[in-house]
């Protein structure tokens, strides 16, 4: 996702912000909780929904994710974790925390159990090898454009 897009989600931000040195904030107390899921999971389930011999898999909806939560402080240790095999300076970045934001959910937990009865559907990225691999692709994409 292009971190300068109107509706960007909070990873490519925040990769963006401690690529830049910048601290991100985080909007309360960084409890929330996600259901993060790597692209290459969503790219799976849709293979899957587009090659079933299920009939009982057609024409339904499926909730594309790993299946488990992960709190915005797990992910923000977890960034500065991975871009510090390539930048040692921005494991201490100092993490801002802002006021809540009004109408934010506190948790999300994907069901998908309906994906992995009907169409196979296992999840091959958890949510730290998925970001691994985000942050990896970030930081050569930083590289290139220096370049």
């Amino acid at each position: 996702q292009d971190p300068d897009g109107g509706y960007a989600a909070v990873i490519p931000k925040f990769i963006k912000m401690l690529i830049s040195h910048e601290s991100p904030v985080i909007n309360g107390d960084g409890s929330y909780s996600r259901d993060f899921t790597y692209i290459d999971n969503v790219i799976q389930m849709n293979l899957l929904a587009l090659s079933t011999n299920n009939n009982q898999a057609l024409n339904q909806v499926y909730n594309t994710a790993y299946g488990e939560r992960n709190t915005l402080n797990d992910l923000i240790h977890h960034l500065k974790e991975f871009l510090k095999d390539f930048d040692s300076q921005i494991s201490n970045l100092e993490i801002q925390f802002g006021p809540s934001r009004e109408g934010d959910i506190p948790h999300s937990l994907a069901s998908i159990d309906k994906a992995k009865a009907l169409l196979g559907y296992e999840p091959q990225f958890d949510f730290q090898s998925g970001l691994k691999e985000t942050v990896k692709w970030f930081w050569e994409m930083v590289q290139n454009v220096k370049t």
